[in-house]
């Protein structure tokens, strides 16, 4: 339970709920798009965050999606996690979220509220970034737009104010291919990534992503399967937009030297015909 009043709002549409976005703020209101509602509630109990309202968006049908339209996957943003990983519709997220804190929390902490959240390690946001994902955004005023999510996410700049994140999607044909994910962490296999990795191998090339890395999760340059990798990396580490995190998890040169070591397993994955694997080691 939260100490103090604020205004609810359960909107049945996507210009609904920007429109009431809208309306509250220029009251001199600050409200939040709740999905699950485990940060806004986790951090409102210790005072981090004080919403003057929340507007629901699981009723909307666009951001409750959940399956195909025979070309690409959707994953409304009030989907969770523990749904995704249910449906088996891509095992790459699946496995990245798999390790988001634990189950019980995987059944409220919702995709959107994952990608648009204050931690900054966003773990799915990784699988997504490698297979090219879609990401529709509305805006007040009835805007929608529909952009790759490296482009709206990149670099950690998130969303616009009242923007709200309605869903993403992915061309089926990545599903198919070979994938690999692996979670280093420090203490317990559901903690915050050390190094996180997300590949999938197409047409004779690994494309990598990753979080914990970066004060934001990043593509990283791809690496053909006959290329040299330990070069190829390094020149993509060079060309990072944000310095490697040290922190007390590790030091930068610790991650620098755990996250090679991770893309040398991938690499070798993928050379001898294997994928799907997942690997969470301390």
């Amino acid at each position: 339970m939260l100490a103090y009043d604020f205004d609810y709002y359960l909107p049945d549409t996507v210009s609904e709920a920007t429109d009431i976005y809208a309306s509250l703020s220029s009251a001199g209101k600050q409200p939040y798009y709740f999905g699950g509602g485990t940060e806004i509630i986790s951090m409102s109990r210790v005072y981090n965050l004080k919403p003057d309202a929340v507007i629901d968006i699981k009723k909307i049908p666009e951001c409750r999606h959940l399956g195909t339209d025979g070309i690409s996957l959707y994953f409304g943003s009030a989907v969770t996690l523990s749904a995704i990983a249910e449906s088996g519709l891509f095992p790459l997220l699946s496995l990245a979220g798999g390790r988001i804190a634990d189950h019980t929390i995987q059944c409220k902490l919702t995709l959107g509220g994952n990608l648009a959240g204050t931690v900054y390690y966003h773990e799915t946001l990784p699988p997504l970034l490698v297979c090219d994902a879609l990401i529709t955004i509305a805006s007040p005023g009835g805007k929608i737009r529909r952009e790759t999510i490296g482009t709206v996410l990149a670099a950690g700049e998130g969303l616009k104010p009242g923007e709200l994140i309605v869903n993403v999607s992915i061309e089926n044909d990545y599903v198919s291919l070979p994938y690999a994910h692996i979670k280093k962490v420090q203490i317990e296999k559901i903690g915050y990534p050390l190094i996180s990795v997300s590949s999938v191998c197409k047409a004779g090339v690994a494309r990598l992503a990753v979080s914990g890395l970066c004060a934001y999760p990043v593509r990283l340059g791809d690496i053909p399967l006959d290329g040299q990798d330990e070069a190829l990396l390094e020149q993509s580490l060079q060309r990072l937009s944000k310095p490697v995190l040290d922190d007390m998890s590790g030091s930068s040169q610790y991650r620098t030297f755990i996250l090679k070591k991770t893309i040398e397993k991938i690499m070798l994955y993928y050379r001898q015909g294997r994928s799907g694997h997942a690997a969470f080691s301390r």
